[in-house]
């Protein structure tokens, strides 16, 4: 049977007849390009390169950004690409994410003309891959205490450092790169094969397998004085980055909840148990409709952020809440999910498990869940409870 995204309200009536038809494409295109083998792409570790030019193509990378070949699109339609793209795996979802909101929203709003030009076609039609270089080994949750930086040199920049946890990493064309200089946190352009510049894979992951993690390392690495994003200034320019990122999981993780439910539901109706339907005991009932409402109340969450960004009154703490309630959301319906089929759920026969191990990556990158916690809290009570100021 064809999937069936659980709407029990209708929240997709909310939708425009626009974002419902890149909804139905997307749709469409997870269950026919991404579902057959991305069991074993987890499997084995890979990422499956051959969607890359394919989503370029359907506009999804920069997907909401303004000309240069992206296509335009509102940032409610954004979220819906990456819910229905998180419903097939987080690792595709991540690299979307990644490729639209961490490298190019970065070149877009604060690299140069020439930056824009020679890098966003690009990177929008699948045709060149980038990374965001930002946490390091020793700095997570506290980004400014970075340790790469970068000194000037009369004719450019010279980096020293590492980063870690890095999407695309090994496989990016260009890394945009977060270093202390003598005038605060900027931004800076680095392209492969660039001497002293050198990355690889983190290996023996069990969560988000399907995707590039990687590590950078920079050792006297040079760069040209027109590698740096000009408009990128201080901490705040890379923590708008990730604003952006963290809107689109906040999104991606109710396609991964909603994948989740609907294998439970379908299991509870086939599975006999004592001569009936599992479906038919109250245990059972309750669990699906715990999940449900948890899926319907980030539905509303999500579209109501997704109006506020279209309509320029959306805030970061908004965006926190989102990610922090959906993401937590997700992987307790996929955990219930697991737990509902028994031993079966540990097979890769179902996608529970998968999701409920990527989950255990989202919940934790672009802000953790207690971050997102204070990041609010601080907000509503106007005491910071972050850091010693």
């Amino acid at each position: 049977m064809p999937y069936e995204a659980p709407d029990f309200m209708d929240v997709d009536g909310l939708l425009t007849d626009d974002e419902r038809v890149v909804r139905d494409t997307v749709r469409s295109f997870v269950e026919e390009r991404v579902m057959p083998d991305i069991g074993k792409h987890f499997e084995e570790g890979t990422f499956p390169h051959n969607l890359i030019p394919e989503m370029g193509e359907m506009g999804l990378l920069g997907a909401s950004l303004e000309g240069y070949g992206c296509a335009g699109m509102n940032e409610t339609t954004y979220g819906v690409i990456c819910r229905e793209l998180e419903r097939g795996d987080s690792g595709v979802r991540s690299f979307v994410s990644v490729q639209g909101s961490l490298v190019m929203y970065p070149i877009h709003t604060f690299g140069s003309e020439e930056q824009k030009q020679r890098w966003l076609p690009k990177l929008a039609a699948g045709k060149a891959v980038g990374c965001f270089g930002l946490t390091e080994p020793d700095f997570g949750s506290d980004p400014g205490g970075m340790i790469t930086n970068a000194k000037p040199t009369a004719d450019g920049w010279v980096l020293n450092g590492a980063k870690m946890w890095i999407t695309n990493g090994t496989i990016a064309d260009v890394a945009v790169v977060w270093a202390k200089t003598p005038e605060g946190i900027r931004g800076f352009l680095v392209e492969k094969g660039t001497k002293g510049y050198t990355t690889r894979d983190t290996e023996r992951k069990w969560s988000l397998r399907a995707s590039h993690t990687s590590e950078l390392y920079f050792d006297d690495c040079h760069v040209s004085k027109d590698a740096i994003l000009p408009g990128s200034t201080g901490l705040v320019s890379a923590l708008m980055c990730l604003n952006s990122a963290r809107y689109g999981i906040a999104w991606g993780a109710i396609g991964a909840a909603q994948a989740c439910y609907d294998e439970a539901l379908r299991y509870a109706k086939t599975r006999i148990i004592y001569k009936k339907p599992m479906g038919r005991f109250q245990l059972v009932q309750q669990k699906l409709v715990e999940m449900l409402t948890g899926i319907t109340n980030g539905q509303l969450l999500a579209w109501r952020l997704g109006n506020l960004k279209d309509t320029g009154k959306s805030h970061f703490t908004h965006v926190s809440m989102a990610k922090r309630n959906n993401v937590k959301m997700a992987l307790e319906c996929a955990r219930t999910t697991r737990d509902m089929l028994g031993a079966s759920g540990i097979t890769h026969e179902y996608v529970s498990g998968r999701h409920m191990a990527n989950l255990e990556s989202v919940i934790t990158y672009e802000g953790t869940h207690d971050i997102h916690a204070l990041i609010v809290g601080m907000h509503v009570t106007g005491l910071n409870a972050l850091g010693n100021d």
